[in-house]
């Protein structure tokens, strides 16, 4: 009985974990998921983490600094020391030692076992590469933070490619599929009109080598459909087998992306992620400048330390009548940089060859970064113009199939003529299919150009 009760909550367990999971997204909220559960995102953010524990870490080399050492030693053979009898007091010589003038007695002097226990405290007072690191620490932060930023818009439109091209398999293996039972439905009337002696071989074969091309172009429709639901999954951070379901299609994103307007929004290149990435290219290299200078600077500091040492014969250190001797040290470490046989500026040098090759290259990034918006945007424009264009290709295509469809059936036009109309046709769905998942990522591009 209680077997039974346990497997009844389990199995509701389960079915409630399942319920939860979400597997239905528009393209908003597929990007919402991913940038919060997409492998790249998440070490992103585990590297804004790291950041701040390593701007801590370097803080706090320059704060008190406690450690403590313990030492025991037990002299299984003590060393021998040889002294002039007349120099030794005659309560530490053996009995019945004779002294004399040129007499020398073997003694050891201590017990076999010491301990000792210390803990020393160390500050640094002055050291104008801490001081150069601390600044350091703020744009490697803010590397950190860009990069994740980068990060999230390149989800962002790995998403946006991952989705329609979803949506694009998805209306082709509709459009195959429509287009299959078209002509399966000609080639059925064909052979008919074939087989009655009405009709020419040709026209069967004609309409048979259409239906093998468009049958074959479903079944790698179907297969890139589930490919491309896979990658959306895998992009989206959750099982690439996940039954997946898009809530937006094809046809609405379009429209919503299409939007001229969106060409005059105000730039600003201070708000494009590569800039700020090449800004802190630049900051990174000035400190680096800096801490090459600051090797020349001396550093100070201080130290001190207490403990005390015990003597026995035996391990007794933990007893309580165990005598200890206290000691303690106070001292300063002063290290002053004299002479490097001019390394230290040729390394200055270095840094600042480094920091002008950082200027120019963000110079060139300025240039980069304005002319990936003109094409971007020019690029934009030219995907709503295809659209228009393949919109009304695809309309002038259909009309023709169906002329040559009606023309075929009353014998005024050939096989030949209809399998050309139907090829321009198939060739026009697709070329519509695609200006209008072209739309959608040109403007996506536009948008992480502007960073909006």
């Amino acid at each position: 009985m209680r077997k039974t009760i346990a497997s009844i909550i389990l199995l509701v367990s389960l079915i409630a974990s399942a319920q939860e999971q979400k597997t239905n997204f528009s393209l908003n909220e597929a990007i919402a998921h991913a940038l919060e559960h997409n492998y790249s995102v998440i070490n992103a953010n585990r590297d804004i983490v790291d950041a701040q524990k390593q701007k801590w870490q370097t803080i706090a080399t320059g704060l008190p600094q406690i450690s403590g050492a313990v030492s025991y030693q037990n002299q299984i053979i003590q060393p021998i020391n040889q002294f002039p009898s007349i120099l030794v007091p005659e309560e530490f010589l053996p009995p019945g030692t004779v002294q004399g003038p040129d007499t020398f007695i073997p003694i050891v002097f201590g017990p076999p076992q010491t301990a000792t226990a210390t803990a020393t405290l160390k500050q640094q007072i002055f050291d104008g590469s801490y001081i150069v690191g601390v600044q350091a620490t703020k744009a490697f932060l803010s590397f950190s933070q860009n990069n994740k930023e980068k990060t999230d818009l390149e989800i962002r439109k790995a998403v946006v490619e991952a989705y329609g091209n979803v949506l694009l398999a998805k209306e082709s293996v509709a459009i195959f599929e429509k287009n299959k039972t078209t002509l399966e439905k000609n080639l059925y009337e064909t052979t008919k009109v074939f087989e009655n002696g009405l009709g020419d071989e040709e026209s069967v074969d004609q309409l048979q080598i259409t239906l093998s091309s468009i049958d074959n172009q479903l079944k790698n429709a179907v297969r890139l459909e589930k490919i491309t639901l896979q990658m959306l999954n895998l992009i989206m951070g959750i099982a690439i087998e996940a039954p997946t379901q898009l809530t937006d299609d094809l046809n609405t994103l379009t429209q919503d992306k299409i939007d001229l307007q969106a060409i005059g929004t105000p730039f600003n290149i201070e708000n494009n992620t590569d800039y700020k990435l090449a800004l802190n290219l630049n900051e990174q290299r000035f400190y680096e400048l800096k801490l090459e200078k600051s090797r020349a600077l001396p550093t100070l500091n201080a130290f001190v330390n207490y403990g005390g040492s015990s003597f026995s014969d035996s391990f007794n250190f933990l007893s309580s009548g165990q005598q200890w001797f206290e000691q303690s040290v106070l001292g300063f470490d002063l290290s002053i940089p004299i002479f490097s046989s001019l390394g230290r500026s040729a390394a200055t040098q270095r840094a600042k060859i480094a920091l002008e090759k950082a200027k120019t290259q963000l110079t060139e990034a300025e240039q980069q970064i304005t002319l990936q918006l003109e094409r971007a945007k020019s690029d934009y424009v030219f995907a709503i113009e295809e659209y228009e264009t393949s919109k009304q290709n695809l309309e002038l295509a259909e009309r023709i199939e169906n002329k040559n469809q009606i023309k075929y059936t009353e014998g005024l036009a050939t096989s030949f003529e209809l399998r050309q109309a139907q090829t321009q046709l198939y060739t026009s769905q697709q070329e519509f299919l695609q200006s209008m998942v072209n739309v959608i990522n040109r403007k996506t591009d536009l948008e992480i150009i502007i960073n909006q």
